[in-house]
C-alpha cells in the first residue's frame, strides 16, 4: 500500500512542474486576489505575488519575477530544495520497497 501511495505521489510531483511550465507565464496575473490580508484589510502582505513571481521564474523571467514579490530569491530555492527532497524520498520508498 505504501508503494502504491509512493507511486501517486512521484506520479503527482513529476506532472505539477510539468503543467507549470505549459501555462504562460502570464497565466496568474490577472484576476481577483485570494490574499487574506488582501480581501479583508485592503493591505498586501510579505507573500503577495509570490504565485505569480513563482511562475515568471520558472519561465526565466528575472525581471518580473522580482518585480512580482523580492522574496522570490529567497522562498523559490528552499522551495525547490523542499520539492527535490521530497521526491528524493518518495524515490527510496520505491526502492526499499517499504
Amino acid at each position: 500500500m505504501k508503494n502504491a501511495k509512493a507511486k501517486f505521489w512521484l506520479i503527482v510531483l513529476g506532472i505539477i512542474p510539468v503543467v507549470l511550465l505549459i501555462i504562460p507565464a502570464n497565466f496568474f496575473d490577472k484576476g481577483q486576489s485570494i490574499c487574506i490580508s488582501v480581501l479583508l484589510l485592503h493591505r498586501t502582505c510579505l507573500g503577495c505575488g509570490m504565485t505569480r513571481a513563482f511562475q515568471h521564474l520558472m519561465h526565466l523571467d528575472f525581471k518580473t519575477a522580482f518585480m512580482y514579490n523580492k522574496g522570490v530569491v529567497i522562498a523559490f530555492p528552499i522551495m525547490a530544495y523542499i520539492y527535490l527532497k521530497e521526491i528524493k524520498r518518495l524515490v527510496q520508498v520505491l526502492k526499499n520497497g517499504d
